[in-house]
């Protein structure tokens, strides 16, 4: 064999090696594994190239020592809802039912910042909210939360410490493993939502203060997430969301996501609404549906008579359910090529 048929049998051989090691990883965290259930939010993604960043810890996480966790370098938040920011923790993995599953307070630090201050992870998330993670990281720590260190534009993960991106709406954060070329953007956009904070998570003055109007504080807009990933795949993140224009201008059109994962639920996206955003606005090739705020499968299958199914019915793209610890595989065009 001469050395141009060696090159060209070992370029044969590169093509059949697993195509894994360029895929991201996207592992939902709920309260019941296999299920997609009504309280779950979490999401692990995995680049190709390690960076490992946490969506939304919510309240079906058992706190910062949850092993299904792992490795975090980033961990992200699109608002201060009990529910996402987590003012309430998991009981225990399998704990209640998939309806309604049981959770203990997680006052007065959150879910979020407990996992942020364990793993020293970068806090990614428009200002507010990174000030007030922040310094709910620092009542946990005793250090003070800084920004983020970066070089050429982008932190090097792991951190030292758990620090703060420093970024806005539209503003983008990129996080890039030493041993990588390319780092992970993760650009903050618009969500049509609310965003005020927990009252359990507030100082005791500022709780007497506001729980007699029965309101709280807001921490700055509500937001999703855009994020790019080193293999090509471009994820919006939607956060709570009504419909809105920037799902075309900026989602699509400046962005070109080509994957969503899309909170649905009715208070804020009937299954009409949602197949609108998806179909005409985004578009992308694969849609993930999550925090359906139901009880949406049974031993892993979409029930049928769901509002979960009613609205994968309308989809025009591949429709999977964030079932809880079963990893999905996706490719740089956004398709699911494993796990799923």
């Amino acid at each position: 064999m001469n050395a141009a048929q060696a090159g060209a049998a070992l370029a044969f051989v590169l093509t059949l090696l697993p195509a894994a090691a360029q895929n991201v990883k996207i592992t939902p965290i709920g309260s019941h594994p296999g299920e997609l259930c009504a309280n779950d939010r979490a999401t692990i993604f995995e680049d190709p190239t390690g960076v490992r960043i946490l969506y939304d810890a919510g309240q079906t996480v058992t706190g910062a020592d949850d092993p299904r966790l792992g490795t975090v370098h980033a961990v992200l938040l699109s608002h201060a809802h009990g529910d996402h920011i987590g003012d309430m923790k998991l009981k225990a993995v399998g704990a209640g039912s998939c309806g309604n599953s049981e959770r203990v307070p997680a006052g007065p630090n959150s879910t979020t910042a407990e996992i942020a201050a364990a793993k020293n992870a970068a806090i990614v998330m428009q200002g507010d909210m990174g000030s007030f993670i922040g310094r709910k990281v620092q009542n946990i720590t005793g250090k003070p939360v800084n920004p983020c260190p970066q070089t050429d534009g982008a932190t090097t993960v792991p951190v030292a410490a758990a620090c703060r991106s420093a970024t806005y709406l539209g503003g983008t954060f990129i996080a890039k493993s030493a041993s990588a070329t390319k780092g992970v953007e993760i650009t903050i956009v618009y969500a049509s939502h609310s965003n005020n904070a927990p009252l359990s998570l507030l100082s005791e003055a500022h709780r007497a203060l506001l729980a007699p109007d029965d309101i709280s504080i807001v921490l700055g807009p509500p937001t999703g997430y855009v994020v790019k990933f080193t293999n090509g795949l471009v994820a919006y993140l939607s956060g709570d969301t009504g419909v809105h224009s920037e799902m075309q201008t900026v989602v699509k059109d400046l962005h070109h996501a080509n994957l969503a994962v899309l909170n649905f639920g009715s208070s804020a996206m009937d299954a009409s609404a949602a197949a609108y955003a998806m179909n005409e606005l985004v578009r992308p090739a694969s849609v993930i549906l999550t925090h359906v705020n139901e009880a949406a499968s049974k031993d892993g299958k979409l029930l049928p008579a769901s509002r979960t199914a009613s609205a994968i019915k309308l989809l025009r793209a591949k429709p999977h359910l964030a079932l809880s610890e079963r990893t999905m595989e996706f490719d740089g065009k956004g398709m699911c090529v494993a796990g799923c």
